[in-house]
C-alpha cells in the first residue's frame, strides 16, 4: 500500500507525466482605420482673364494655362468645380474690359476661388497709349478682386511674356526694343499689383528661354508651348497651395 501511494505521488509531481494544459484563449482588438476628412474641403472654381497667353493660342485647349492649373490642382486632390476663361488672341486691356462687361449676364454676381490676370502684350504690340494701359490694367485688377469676393490673396497677376525670344519676334522689328517695352509694361503692372497686395507670378524670365529652348515655343513660332505653361505652373503652384491652406 505504501509503495502504491509513493508511485501515485511521483506521477503527480512529474510534469512530463501530466497532460499539457491548453493555453488560455487570446483576444485581439480589430484594427480600425482612423477617420479622416477629405484633404481639401473647399470646392474650387477658377476665373482666368487675359489674351492669347491665357486662351493658349498655338496649343490645344486642354493644355492652355488655365486648364493646366486645373489639372495641377486635381492631381493634388483639390475638388475643382471648373474653370471659366475670358480671353482672346489680340485683346488689349480695353477689349478685355468690354468682354467682361458683355458676359456679366453669364457669370452674374459669381465669385471665384482663384482669379488670374495676364494682359498687356497687345497694348505693347499695337503701340497703344502706355498711360491708358496702366489705368485700364488697374481697373481690370479691381474687377479681378471683386470676382474673388474681395480676397486679394486669391488673385494672381502673371507678368507679360517676352515675345522677342521667339522666331517671330526675332524677325519683327528690333527684338531689343520689344524686350525693353515688355519690361516697362511689367514694371507698371507689378507696381499696381503690389499696391493692391495681390500675388504676382513672374513668368517673363521663362519666356526668355524661348530661343535657347525652342520646345518652349508653340508651333506657330510666337506663343508659349504647353511645356512652357507647365513651367509657369511650377512657379505659381507653391503660392496657390499657400493661399488655399488659409
Amino acid at each position: 500500500m505504501r509503495l502504491f501511494l509513493l508511485f501515485f505521488l511521483v506521477l503527480l509531481a512529474c510534469p512530463a507525466c501530466q497532460k499539457e494544459a491548453a493555453p488560455p484563449p487570446t483576444t485581439t482588438n480589430p484594427v480600425v482605420p482612423p477617420v479622416t476628412n477629405p484633404p481639401h474641403l473647399e470646392r474650387i472654381d477658377i476665373l482666368a482673364l487675359g489674351d492669347s497667353y491665357t486662351k493658349g493660342q498655338g496649343v490645344t485647349w486642354a493644355k492652355n494655362f488655365p486648364n493646366q492649373l486645373t489639372d495641377a490642382l486635381k492631381s493634388e486632390q483639390y475638388d475643382v468645380a471648373g474653370v471659366y476663361v475670358i480671353a482672346q488672341t489680340g485683346w488689349r486691356t480695353d477689349q478685355l474690359k468690354s468682354s467682361i462687361a458683355s458676359q456679366a449676364n453669364v457669370i452674374g454676381d459669381s465669385t471665384f476661388s482663384l482669379v488670374t490676370l495676364c494682359i498687356g502684350v497687345n497694348n505693347q504690340y499695337q503701340n497703344a497709349d502706355f498711360e491708358i494701359y496702366k489705368k485700364e490694367f488697374e481697373q481690370l485688377l479691381q474687377t479681378a478682386i471683386e470676382r474673388a469676393g474681395g480676397r486679394t490673396d486669391r488673385v494672381f497677376v502673371l507678368s507679360i511674356p517676352d515675345w522677342a525670344y521667339t522666331t517671330y519676334g526675332q524677325n519683327y522689328g528690333n527684338p531689343a526694343t520689344i524686350s525693353q517695352e515688355i519690361d516697362q509694361y511689367n514694371a507698371a503692372n507689378y507696381e499696381i499689383a503690389k499696391g493692391y497686395e495681390v500675388n504676382y507670378v513672374q513668368v517673363t524670365d521663362i519666356s526668355r528661354q524661348g530661343l535657347a529652348r525652342p520646345e518652349f515655343v508653340a508651333g506657330d513660332g510666337l506663343h508659349p508651348s504647353a511645356l512652357q505653361y507647365t513651367e509657369w505652373l511650377k512657379i505659381m503652384m507653391p503660392q496657390v497651395r499657400d493661399v488655399l491652406k488659409k
